[in-house]
């Protein structure tokens, strides 16, 4: 697709001391073309220049003037009126040239009116439109299924399917980047946003309500005008159509190239015939995300502004409960139930061994605790004596260790074990102890876990120090692993393991 090459002089009406004027001339202009007058005299722009909103007084002299600027930018285009009869030489220098919009001219100001009908409407997703979008197709396939005539009604129904689809990706486009903008709001007072948030979500679960149906009803009438051949459809609409060929060239190769990439627009939005998923789907996919955003934005809102729990203010609100308590021994309650204290000195006691005892159970379910009887006498649970003498762990060090050091041997055997030094497939394996097949089964679940590389996966332990390189299998053979617990199946992928610093490499010949 070439890129878009904007003449550089072509909205420079736009900007400027005297941009008002510019664009109330142009506009002038336009309202004249709605009513098919195509040249204006001076006192012709000066009288539209009224109607469009400018109020200020302009001279022959500045008015010219500015006719001359639009003229050197292109815009406005001036003849000289020769069927005109003129009696007098100011009447000839006042009437005698005419201007009119260029080409360039009614694009810039098409250009200006469709900025501002943007900038003051708002997006919205229609039901209606998608309806719209099925009835027109299901329209053109009737009259497809016609054999002669229709040719007019083909190309009106064309252009009214052609309008809706225009509709629909605009008021999307529109209403996504609206979405967008109120998911960024900041500073937005809560109970606004809630109202905002609340229409919002209503708004688009409505559009997603038979939003799959309509799709679907789309998606049938498409491929049933399609089945007719969408050469013969833009042909017949080509015929309804009635182009006139005002510059010497047949507009019908242009007209059919445009009425083309439309119908692949409206394919790409219901119907890809690549492969790649419907716009719509995307559509459907960004409003349900769009709902839980919302929702979760509100709440992140009302946490933010919830106020925190204040120990001070609870303490208060205790006290207060405390000043209006009758009786003794309800102060005794609240106060034991505020703060579970109570005055027996043993219940710190436990179990020889908690874990015996649930701690869900009742007291009144559960073995008693021994309380030593100098408890309540000197306030001490046990009868103090000479520290004990601390119990020599050197042995016990010593054989951890040399645990330590056998399982590590039997981890590196394992891996020396499992190192192809190249390529093999799974079923080279064979038979394995059940302690290697499980590092081999913890290799090829890091494998599997990870992303393949133009069909390769690789993976690494957690020390780094094994690597596996995973590659899908050429065909289907099924790879069978014996082990003493019992045998294993499964595709039989060609696998590399690398042991880094292993000096024992399995043979080639494995």
């Amino acid at each position: 697709m070439a890129p878009i090459r904007v003449p550089p002089e072509m909205f420079r009406f736009t900007s400027g001391d005297r941009a008002g004027l510019y664009v109330a001339v142009l506009h002038a202009f336009g309202e004249a073309n709605e009513r098919l007058e195509t040249a204006l005299g001076l006192d012709d722009v000066r009288a539209r220049l009224r109607s469009v909103g400018w109020l200020e007084a302009i001279d022959d002299d500045d008015l010219a003037s500015a006719l001359g600027q639009l003229r050197d930018w292109n815009l406005v285009d001036v003849t000289q009126n020769h069927a005109e009869n003129y009696r007098t030489a100011s009447e000839y220098e006042r009437r005698n040239l005419q201007y009119s919009l260029t080409r360039q001219g009614e694009a810039a100001f098409a250009g200006v009116l469709h900025a501002l009908t943007v900038l003051s409407s708002s997006g919205a997703l229609q039901t209606a439109v998608l309806d719209a979008i099925a009835d027109r197709l299901g329209d053109l396939g009737n009259l497809l299924d016609e054999d002669t005539g229709g040719d007019r009604r083909i190309f009106s129904t064309l252009m009214e399917l052609e309008g809706h689809l225009d509709a629909l990706r605009a008021n999307t486009k529109q209403f996504n980047g609206e979405l967008q903008r109120l998911l960024r709001a900041d500073g937005a007072e809560l109970s606004t946003f809630h109202e905002v948030k609340a229409a919002t979500v209503a708004y688009l679960q409505e559009f997603l309500t038979n939003l799959d149906q309509r799709t679907y009803t789309i998606e049938t009438r498409i491929r049933r005008v399609a089945g007719h051949g969408v050469s013969l459809l833009h042909h017949r609409a080509l015929l309804g159509a009635e182009l006139p060929r005002l510059a010497g060239e047949d507009p019908g190769p242009e007209w059919l190239a445009h009425r083309h990439a439309r119908w692949e627009g409206l394919r790409a939005w219901f119907a890809p015939e690549d492969g790649m998923r419907p716009r719509v789907e995307q559509l459907h996919l960004v409003a349900r995300r769009a709902i839980i955003t919302l929702l979760q934005v509100l709440d992140r809102i009302t946490e933010s502004r919830r106020r925190a729990s204040s120990a001070v203010a609870d303490f208060r609100e205790l006290a207060r409960w405390f000043t209006v308590l009758p009786a003794q021994d309800d102060l005794h309650r609240l106060w034991s139930t505020a703060f579970g204290l109570g005055p027996a000195r043993h219940a710190h006691l436990g179990h020889p061994d908690p874990e015996l005892v649930s701690t869900s159970a009742s007291w009144s379910e559960t073995p008693p605790v021994e309380v030593s009887a100098l408890l309540r006498s000197s306030g001490r649970t046990e009868r103090f004596s000479r520290t004990g003498r601390v119990r020599d762990v050197d042995a016990i060090k010593a054989a951890r260790a040399e645990q330590a050091r056998d399982e590590r041997a039997q981890l590196e055997a394992a891996w020396n074990l499992l190192d192809t030094g190249g390529p093999l497939r799974l079923s080279g394996f064979g038979r394995l102890e059940h302690s290697a097949f499980e590092r081999l089964l913890e290799l090829l679940g890091r494998a599997l876990a990870s992303s393949p590389t133009s069909g390769t996966r690789r993976a690494t332990t957690t020390d780094g120090k094994v690597e596996i390189i995973l590659r899908p299998p050429v065909d289907d053979a099924i790879a069978h692993l014996t082990t003493p617990h019992g045998r294993f199946s499964g595709p039989d992928y060609e696998i590399e393991i690398r042991a880094f610093g292993n000096r024992h490499l399995r043979k080639a010949a494995r």
